[in-house]
């Protein structure tokens, strides 16, 4: 029996990054663990950063790890990251600076600026982008306004991952996929809102041309590794996730969860969703694979838990997530509620005082114990994926059967529950690598081993088990009176994605 393909696939988020290999034998695909690495944000100066170099430094150990152990049955390798963090590049390909993390301080209050400049009709029309202040172009304007000597010095723009396949490859261009959460692409025209940031006084020369995802960008280096293609996934990590979900390609009966530091919920479409509804709803179109549309919110997602468990424990002493979560099932179920939206939880110093807070001042139980406190933000993401997928059959017309959950929240059987639950819909969990799936079997697609879309995902569903939840029998009185009381409390609540 031969021996089965290697697809090397690199996907770095916001708390980790890993080398993984997808072993392709023909008909089913496995992953295997090559390296993994800790990321996160680096204090610099009273910025928040990317230490880039430092995930490069790991990226290159994971690569010669890969080379001793796959040899010559390695076939591509390509890169997918975060959305909405970027990196300037000088005229002779030097990064100007380290990039700045979408959770910096500097875009505080300009999405409602830049309204003022040009209205949010008029943006969301160029863009058919959800209005949150960590998007690509608050940033641009921030950074550009406080450092116009930088933007002067640039030659190119490039958003984190292409950057990476390019230092992987020398290519200096931009994937569809991650170009579209910038808010400043155009998906009708399918190339870059250069009229938008014309009026906002910002360079158009910088930025690069857009290829697909499943281009192949060049040849791998030498000292690097073997020669083989570098092919572009999608690029944004929820890009290559959905990709990777195993839902019926056509049918619009199922929507998305792809769940970790942040939830995407959303549906696909072969069209972008621009009507003025679509602007009310502050929903995002982000391009997908095979010139799919994902119709999505962003919604703040285990960011909420990540940080509790850090101010729960202590440096080198963090409690267990099982642990938190059995603490949960024990608590009192839907007695407190926040907006997992809320501005006060993008980067709270302490994360258990900012929920304590926050259902303190709507008049709520104040959740004590670390069960409390996790029940309550499980609870509340799961009433706020309700609203979301509410909010998107309203939209496209298109009633909802049945949620695919992927990512890393797939393993977290409680919030998969409190989803069906929350949704009366049938929520099918896993498989939680969804997004190097979906990078590695669009690389092999490129390669030929695969066809379309839909192809790609019965592959998936062929080989892993996922787990079904279903609504449980006399919960739905429960749950209906507190989506009553989270309609509420929304409405009450400043948010950072309405």
């Amino acid at each position: 029996m031969n021996s089965p393909q290697v697809f090397l696939g690199i996907d770095v988020g916001a708390e980790s990054g890993r080398v993984m290999a997808g072993l392709w034998d023909g008909r089913r695909v496995r992953l295997e663990e090559v390296h993994r690495f800790p990321n996160g944000p680096v204090a610099v100066d009273d910025t928040l950063r990317w230490d880039l170099p430092g995930l490069w430094r790991e990226i290159q150990c994971g690569l010669n790890l890969a080379s001793r152990r796959y040899g010559g049955r390695l076939a591509s390798v390509g890169v997918d990251t975060w959305a909405l963090d970027y990196v300037l590049l000088s005229r002779s390909g030097e990064m100007l600076g380290l990039p700045f993390c979408y959770r910096d301080a500097r875009t505080r209050g300009l999405v409602e600026e830049t309204a003022g400049r040009v209205p949010r009709n008029e943006i969301f029309a160029a863009t058919g982008l959800q209005f949150m202040e960590i998007n690509t172009l608050y940033q641009w304007i921030a950074h550009h306004r406080a450092s116009p000597e930088v933007f002067a010095a640039a030659s190119t723009f490039q958003m984190i991952p292409d950057w990476l396949n390019g230092c992987l490859c020398g290519a200096r261009v931009a994937e569809m996929t991650n170009a579209t959460t910038t808010q400043f692409y155009d998906p009708e025209r399918r190339t870059w809102a250069r009229g938008l940031l014309e009026r906002l006084g910002l360079p158009t020369h910088l930025l690069p041309g857009i290829v697909e995802p499943g281009t192949r960008l060049g040849t791998l280096r030498g000292s690097l590794g073997p020669t083989i293609p570098v092919i572009a996934p999608a690029t944004h990590d929820t890009g290559s996730a959905v990709a990777g979900t195993p839902g019926p390609t056509g049918d619009p009966g199922w929507a998305y969860i792809s769940s970790g530091t942040w939830s995407l919920v959303g549906v696909e479409s072969k069209e972008p969703i621009l009507t003025p509804a679509a602007l009310a709803a502050n929903v995002t179109n982000e391009g997908g694979v095979d010139g799919t549309w994902r119709i999505l919110k962003n919604v703040m997602g285990l960011w909420l838990l990540q940080r509790c468990r850090a101010a729960l424990g202590t440096a080198g002493n963090l409690p267990e997530y099982d642990d938190l979560v059995r603490g949960a099932v024990a608590a009192p179920a839907l007695r407190s509620l926040v907006d997992p939206d809320d501005p006060r939880f993008l980067n709270p110093p302490d994360m258990t005082s900012a929920l304590r807070d926050a259902c303190r001042e709507t008049g709520q139980p104040v959740p004590e114990t670390p069960g409390a406190l996790v029940r309550c933000v499980l609870e509340s993401l799961a009433l706020k994926y309700d609203a979301v997928l509410r909010q998107l059959e309203t939209l496209t017309g298109n009633p909802l059967r049945v949620v695919h959950l992927v990512g890393g929240g797939a393993l977290n059987a409680l919030l998969n529950q409190f989803t069906a639950d929350a949704t009366g819909l049938s929520v099918v969990a896993g498989p939680v690598e969804a997004t190097l799936l979906g990078n590695v079997l669009v690389q092999a697609r490129t390669l030929g081993e695969l066809g379309s879309l839909a192809e790609l995902r019965r592959v998936v569903g062929g080989s892993f088990e996922l787990a079904t939840f279903g609504p449980r029998p006399g919960e739905s009185d429960r749950w209906a009176e507190a989506r009553e009381r989270f309609s509420e409390l929304r409405k009450r609540t400043p948010s950072s994605a309405p």
